[in-house]
């Protein structure tokens, strides 16, 4: 199928329920889904650890096809007592929809870190449709940057099963120009003893729009559960636009669950400090977005990824700043 075939007639419109408030799933008709893609299937076995990002399998790259849609699928199953780290990194030239589904099993005990990077083409789509499943004691640290696309839209849905497991997912997002970018997480929290946290940090420059949805959903057996989400974002320019909707729902009643946003402009006092200290403006701007950024890198373990990070980063704000 070609994006030429993709005309909006075929798509819901923004008056239907279903579109209206993006349940992405539902929204999309099922003659587009994922149904003949290339599938892409990593298994760690019991009592494998391969914490090393540079092995052969666990750096997964995914190219867009101008004029086409695609529709690959990522399954990882990682199974018990088993570590491993995951890259995954998203390119393409021209036009084309990348509408991606990906299947995330985490066992009993085990840990997966899944850093992701989408810088596909800037005239593309992608929607991606993330469902991740963790038993008892099991980690999932999740990372993403999205820096390309015209649209994208990553949907993580996280469900929580075991007791005394963990779920973090961090990200950054460099929208600029006529960009929309869109994440939204839910995680259901169904076990007790229970964490998870939510870390997002945005840069938005010329007309673009981010949207972060982030949700937990705190079942009434998951008792003692620390659930904890933030949004920050930057407007590099009074044109651009974030939208937030952090939210909670909670059934149990011994939790510690906490969730804040903020939007805004570069504080005009640490930028005046930093001028007073002989730091031209560009510069004062430009160290103090980077310490905004660098927070949420940070979290990386991986060195060599954080500073591959750091220096997509800073190429994208030169060219902004």
């Amino acid at each position: 199928m070609t994006i030429a075939s993709l005309s909006p007639q075929h798509l819901p419109t923004p008056r239907e329920e279903r579109w209206k408030y993006t349940n992405l799933p539902r929204a999309i008709p099922a003659g587009l889904q994922a149904v003949d893609g290339e599938d892409i299937v990593i298994h760690r076995t019991r009592g494998q650890n391969g914490g090393q990002v540079r092995g052969k399998i666990e750096d997964i790259l995914f190219t867009g096809v101008d004029n086409a849609l695609q529709t690959p699928r990522l399954k990882i199953h990682i199974e018990a007592g088993a570590e491993l780290t995951v890259i995954e990194r998203h390119d393409g030239q021209g036009a084309y929809w990348k509408n991606m589904s990906t299947e995330i099993t985490v066992e009993d005990g085990a840990r997966l870190r899944h850093i992701r990077i989408q810088q596909d083409s800037g005239t593309a789509v992608q929607t991606n449709m993330v469902h991740i499943t963790l038993g008892r004691d099991a980690t999932y640290e999740g990372f993403s940057m999205n820096i390309g696309a015209k649209l994208f839209r990553h949907d993580i849905h996280a469900l929580v099963t075991g007791p005394g497991s963990h779920a973090s997912f961090d990200g950054i997002n460099l929208l600029a120009g006529a960009q929309h970018g869109d994440t939204t997480i839910l995680i259901e929290h169904q076990a007790p003893n229970c964490t998870s946290n939510q870390f997002y940090r945005s840069l938005l420059d010329d007309t673009a729009r981010g949207v972060f949805q982030g949700k937990v959903h705190v079942h009434q057996a998951a008792q003692r559960t620390d659930a904890y989400q933030l949004s920050n974002a930057i407007l590099l320019s009074p044109r651009a636009e974030m939208d937030t909707k952090p939210e909670l729902e909670i059934y149990a009643d011994d939790v510690k669950c906490s969730h804040g946003a903020t939007t805004g402009q570069l504080d005009d006092a640490p930028l005046f400090y930093l001028r007073s200290r002989g730091l031209g403006e560009r510069e004062a701007r430009l160290l103090l977005i980077q310490a905004f950024v660098d927070e949420v890198v940070d979290k990386i373990a991986d060195e060599a990824v954080q500073n591959e990070f750091r220096g997509i980063i800073i190429q994208w704000l030169n060219q902004r700043l």
